[in-house]
């Protein structure tokens, strides 16, 4: 059976990230996509590092490439994907662009990853990571999975992750589904920087850890913390 296509519609889309990221100019500043190659090349003269910064530019196809206000945060998730970083619908050979349907949402989502991350190395306790919200929307032709419970499992991505391959290739423009950490939310992973709109950036928050997961996020603009259940 194939999965429906979906017109997902939501003015409001929230997406997450580490603030340790800023945006790339590049991205914004030359209007020519085909150009990035070798104007990467030549500010690594005199930059080396440069190259860390900008990501892998040849993961993004010139075709599905963007510029403008906005557009590094919408290509920094495709350049600077990693097998060591895999997601329910990659396995990091790509990357995608993931936003929740309310704050709430994307909170709760990155905060599986944080805490998974934070497990790993076995971080002391204390306010850790700072985090970006980028406010966007979303309309656009997706994939719904949301009924299929076998894409859906808490911690086993085996499955999704080859279906995520399939429909990428395919030429999908990416997947919606039901959130697994939050409930009544909803999520989209874009498979291509050029169908997502450009987003702004909006609040950032800071996240507590306790030692053995994520008990209150505040957020730094008003000083507000948010316990989380």
């Amino acid at each position: 059976m194939t999965e429906p296509v979906r017109c997902v519609i939501w003015p409001r889309s929230i997406r997450i990230i580490r603030s340790i990221y800023p945006p790339i100019d590049l991205f914004k500043e030359i209007a020519d996509p085909a150009d990035w190659e070798a104007l990467a090349s030549a500010e690594a003269q005199f930059n080396p590092g440069i190259r860390d910064s900008i990501g892998d530019l040849a993961k993004v196809p010139l075709a599905r490439r963007v510029t403008g206000q906005g557009a590094s945060w919408v290509i920094a998730p495709f350049v600077h994907c990693s097998p060591l970083q895999p997601g329910r619908f990659t396995d990091g050979s790509f990357g995608l662009f993931h936003a929740g349907d309310s704050t709430e949402v994307a909170i709760a989502e990155t905060i599986h990853h944080h805490t998974r991350s934070m497990s790993a190395t076995t971080e002391a306790p204390g306010w850790t990571s700072q985090f970006r919200e980028l406010i966007g929307s979303v309309d656009m032709d997706l994939d719904n999975v949301s009924a299929m419970a076998d894409l859906l499992d808490p911690d086993d991505y085996a499955a999704s992750q080859a279906f995520g391959a399939q429909r990428r290739a395919a030429g999908s423009n990416g997947i919606t589904w039901s959130s697994v950490r939050y409930p009544c939310g909803n999520c989209i992973a874009a498979f291509w920087p050029n169908v997502v709109p450009f987003p702004v950036q909006g609040a950032h928050f800071a996240y507590h850890w306790n030692g053995s997961a994520v008990d209150y996020v505040k957020k730094l603009d008003t000083g507000e913390i948010m316990s989380v259940r």
